[in-house]
């Protein structure tokens, strides 16, 4: 139970982590294309880029949160016997 714990924290982690650089990999490309044609709308672009990386990067967050329960607190423990 601890190995399958320790492997399924590092896959949490891993697609977590993955996903978020995606997602904000391409969202700091479209705020830099968007830059590029339309300089007056600066402001506004950085505003709304942002409040889009924050809320990928609160998907980082959970997954980490999610990681550490599975290490530390694992619910599933006192049912099969190891506490």
């Amino acid at each position: 139970m601890i190995s399958c714990s320790l492997f399924v924290a590092g896959l949490v982690m891993g697609m977590g982590t993955i996903s978020t650089g995606l997602g904000m990999g391409s969202g700091l490309s479209s705020a830099v294309n968007a830059v590029g044609r339309n300089p007056e709308a600066q402001g506004k672009v950085l505003i709304t880029m942002m409040v889009g990386l924050a809320m990928i990067e609160s998907l980082a967050i959970y997954a980490l949160v999610i990681a550490l329960v599975v290490l530390y607190a694992n619910p599933l423990i006192k049912y099969i016997g190891l506490s």
